[in-house]
C-alpha cells in the first residue's frame, strides 16, 4: 500500500469514527461491546462481503447440519406448504438474503402468488429479484428494505390478502428467548389477520453434535468469526492483532445455547476509533448465541407469542424442525 492509499484510508477511518459516536451503527456497537465488563459484539456485524462468504462454505460443510437438513425437510413438505399458502397469496421473508431456500416454496407457488423480500441489503434485494425474474417469468417479486426486528411496512395493495412469513435457518436462535418472543409477535403484527408463519427452529441434541458444528475441522467457521477483528480493522482504524485472538465456541447446558467467542490469548492492549481497550489473557469477546430448543419449549414460546402450532416437521434424526404456525390474534 502506498504511502497516499495509507494517508486515504487513515482519513475514512477517521471520518468513520468521528461520525461513528453519533450515527454509524458499526462504530457505536463496537465501542459499546467492548466497553462492557464482559466484552460482546452483535452477531449481525459478521455479514460484510467476505463474512457472507465464509458463511456460504460453512454452509457446506459436512458438520454443519441446518442449512442442508432444513432444504430437505422443506423439500419433503413443499406440497403442504403450498397448500397452505393457497392461491393468491403472499410469502413475505423476513431476512431474504440471497431467497436460495425460498426456491423450494416457489417453485410449487410461483404462479400463484406475490414473493415479498424483505431484508437489510440493498444490493443482495437487487441481485434476488433479478434472478428470481429470470426464475419464475411472471412472479410478482416486491422488495422491502429494512431490518426485520423493526417495523416493516407490506406494500398497501398486498395488505389485505392472507400472508405467509418465512423465517428459515434458525435465525431466531440468535436471541435470548424472551426477545425471540418479542419478534414472532412482531412477525404476527407485520402479517396481520390469519396470516401464517413458516420457520426453521435448530433442536437439542447431543452437545458434540453442537460444538461440532460450529467448530468444524476445516477452520471456516473460526475464520468467520475471526473476520470481525479484520473488520473492525478496516473500518474503524483497529490496531487489532488477529494473531492474538483464537475462536471458540462452547454450548451451555443451562442456556441451552452454542456460545461463540473470540479469546485473547495474551494480555494486550488494541486501539478502536484511537480509544485504548485492555484485554487479559483468556478474556473473550462473545460474538454470537445460537439457542437450542426442544420441540416443547418452543411450541411453548410460540404459544406465548400468540402463535399456534399447526404442523410440525423433522428430519429423521430429529436434528431440526419446520414449524407451520397460525396467528391468533384478530382471527
Amino acid at each position: 500500500m502506498s504511502s497516499a492509499q495509507r494517508a486515504a484510508r487513515m482519513s475514512a477511518e477517521r471520518m468513520v469514527c468521528e461520525l461513528g459516536e453519533i450515527e454509524n451503527d458499526f462504530a457505536i456497537a463496537v465501542l459499546e461491546g467492548l466497553s462492557k465488563e464482559k466484552k460482546s459484539l452483535p452477531c449481525r456485524f459478521f455479514y460484510d462481503a467476505r463474512g457472507s462468504e465464509l458463511f456460504e462454505e460453512i454452509t457446506q460443510l459436512p458438520e454443519y447440519y441446518p442449512t442442508r437438513t432444513e432444504a430437505a425437510i422443506l423439500a419433503d413438505h413443499a406440497d403442504e406448504i403450498a397448500e397452505s399458502i393457497g392461491d393468491g397469496g403472499v410469502l413475505v421473508e423476513f431476512g431474504s438474503g440471497s431467497s436460495l431456500k425460498t426456491e423450494i416454496l416457489l417453485d410449487r407457488v410461483a404462479h400463484h402468488v406475490t414473493y415479498i423480500a424483505i431484508d437489510v441489503s440493498e444490493t443482495a434485494l437487487a441481485e434476488a429479484k433479478a434472478r428470481l425474474g429470470n426464475r419464475y417469468p411472471g412472479l410478482d417479486v416486491r422488495t422491502v428494505v429494512g431490518d426485520f426486528s423493526g417495523y416493516i411496512e407490506i406494500p398497501e395493495d398486498l395488505s389485505t390478502r392472507p400472508m405467509t412469513g418465512f423465517f428459515p435457518g434458525s435465525t431466531i436462535g440468535n436471541l435470548v428467548p424472551r426477545d425471540a418472543k418479542r419478534l414472532l409477535a412482531a412477525f404476527g403484527r407485520v402479517l396481520g389477520r390469519q396470516s401464517e408463519l413458516i420457520i426453521g427452529i435448530d433442536l437439542k441434541k447431543d452437545p458434540r453434535d453442537l460444538v461440532n458444528a460450529y467448530n468444524d475441522s476445516a477452520g471456516v467457521t473460526a475464520a468467520f468469526n475471526l473476520n470481525l477483528l479484520t473488520r473492525i480493522n478496516r473500518e474503524l482504524g483497529g490496531t487489532i492483532d488477529e494473531d492474538g485472538f483464537r475462536h471458540e465456541a462452547i454450548y451451555d447446558p443451562r442456556e441451552g445455547r452454542i456460545e461463540m467467542h473470540l479469546v485473547s490469548t495474551k494480555d494486550q492492549t488494541v486501539e478502536v476509533c484511537g480509544r485504548p481497550f485492555h484485554f487479559r489473557s483468556g478474556e473473550t469477546i462473545h460474538t454470537e448465541n445460537s439457542y437450542k430448543y426442544s420441540l416443547e419449549e418452543f411450541l411453548s414460546l410460540s404459544m406465548a407469542a400468540s402463535w399456534k402450532s399447526e404442523d410440525v416437521w423433522t428430519d429423521a434424526d430429529r436434528k431440526f424442525s419446520v414449524h407451520r404456525l397460525k396467528w391468533l390474534k384478530g382471527s
